[in-house]
């Protein structure tokens, strides 16, 4: 294995896991040259189908693409890159599992969409925003009412509720002071 930082051939593995749930393993190695470690992942090389655009042209299925492409969506986001891989490895699956040579563009992106509409709903309409091509306002005000309409309400349907890993927030009643001023 080349070393990222000296490119010198001949490395140790130090560390070897399963990672992604079987799916790969996880090697720590270290450079005999520079003496830096660095992280490798082994996956089986698997026959994945040519993915057909919306122009007819066709490529090959590409992980990192979409990687990627959820990693700009999830930007800022309490969302971990073992998350992102995750998703992007139970899509992988899902195209598999169709056992077709082919596959449109639009069943790996809506693959991608349901399964990071569960993840981050920020991310999820960011990616949204890019996939579907919004072509106004409307279209983009469409897409975030289906949102909110489908969320489950975590505080029983009001306004303001929590999010996940969120406490329910309290509204203020009428004519009450706020917490914590006593009044004065």
């Amino acid at each position: 294995m080349r070393c990222p930082y000296c490119s010198h051939l001949e490395d140790r593995v130090v560390d070897s896991r399963e990672a992604q749930e079987g799916q790969a393993t996880r090697r720590r190695r270290e450079c005999l040259g520079c003496g830096r470690r660095f992280t490798t992942y082994e996956r089986v090389e698997e026959v994945l189908p040519q993915v057909v655009k919306k122009d007819g042209r066709r490529e090959p299925f590409d992980r990192k693409k979409i990687v990627e492409g959820l990693a700009r969506a999830c930007q800022k986001r309490p969302v971990s890159r073992e998350r992102i891989d995750e998703l992007v490895t139970a899509v992988e699956r899902r195209v598999q599992e169709l056992g077709e040579r082919e596959v449109a563009s639009h069943v790996v992106g809506e693959a991608v969409m349901e399964r990071l509409r569960d993840l981050d709903q920020v991310a999820y309409v960011r990616f949204a925003s890019v996939y579907r091509a919004f072509r106004d306002v409307g279209e983009f005000m469409s897409e975030l009412q289906g949102l909110v309409t489908s969320a489950p309400a975590a505080d029983g349907g009001s306004a303001g509720g929590a999010g996940p890993g969120e406490e329910p927030r309290a509204e203020p009643q009428r004519g009450a002071a706020p917490r914590g001023h006593g009044g004065r």
